[in-house]
């Protein structure tokens, strides 16, 4: 349960926060109010005539949204978005932000996006929403990535949450692959499971592709990650994963005493 608001955020800087005003009579903030906090915070790095990746989820979308407003305010000017997914282009398309893509627009000044997990390192676990692919190759692109997450999502190591870690992978034979990708992780105590839809069918990516969500009972360890990433791109079938590896330039992490931001090779 939130706090009663108090405008004392934990930050890493001095930069102020331009605080929304909280929904309910009480004055307390709502996880969701909390979220949006940082994702304003996060929208402090917007710069006009920047090229952007606009993020996929539920953080991200107070983002795109904030990035709109102040279109339309004028505070910001000649912006260019590139969205992670169908869902954000369609946002975005409805906030008349100017819309584009990496083979337009190669170099990505900020991206802005949430995150399933972030462990110490600020490796990431993302996909859960299932736009793994372009967030990997639009953040990818970026000077500098920034993550909006609550505190739910921080973990002493990557699946440290024991959810889902995702693997996007092609239609064709799609068990072949998934049972090609438990054996690579069996060390690991992996359970390989295809991600379904609504309708019990095999959920579909904006890329038409299968996400294989692998379950694992064991840490893999940080010095394995990198070992783990490449064996399992390395499979024929396999698109990407959903581990983001020493991609965040800064982590925003929202939770009920405010907000506290963490930056690459900081130890705060």
């Amino acid at each position: 349960m939130a706090r009663a608001y108090d405008p004392l955020f934990i930050t890493s800087d001095n930069s102020p926060i331009d605080v929304p005003s909280p929904s309910s009579s009480s004055m307390t903030l709502t996880k969701d109010e909390l979220k949006r906090i940082a994702a304003y915070k996060a929208v402090d790095f917007v710069k006009s005539n920047m090229v952007l990746g606009l993020g996929t989820g539920s953080t991200a979308k107070h983002a795109v949204d904030r990035i709109g407003e102040l279109l339309r305010q004028g505070k910001l000017e000649n912006i260019v978005g590139i969205p992670t997914s169908k869902k954000t282009q369609e946002q975005a398309l409805s906030l008349n932000i100017p819309l584009s893509d990496l083979d337009a627009h190669p170099v990505v000044d900020l991206s802005i996006d949430g995150a399933d997990e972030v462990d110490p390192r600020l490796n990431l676990v993302k996909g859960r929403g299932g736009s793994l692919l372009r967030e990997k190759m639009i953040e990818g692109a970026s000077k500098k990535f920034v993550v909006i997450v609550d505190e739910s999502k921080m973990v002493k190591h990557i699946d440290g949450s024991k959810m889902a870690l995702p693997v996007e992978i092609v239609p064709f034979c799609w068990k072949f692959t998934a049972e090609r990708l438990r054996r690579v992780m069996e060390g690991y105590g992996c359970e390989a499971r295809i991600r379904l839809g609504e309708k019990g069918e095999a959920f579909v990516t904006d890329n038409g592709n299968y996400i294989v969500d692998m379950y694992l009972e064991k840490d893999m360890g940080d010095l394995n990650l990198r070992v783990v990433s490449d064996e399992i791109l390395r499979l024929p079938g396999v698109v990407e994963h959903g581990m983001f590896l020493d991609m965040a330039s800064t982590v925003i992490i929202a939770g009920e005493l405010g907000v506290k931001i963490k930056n690459k090779h900081s130890s705060c």
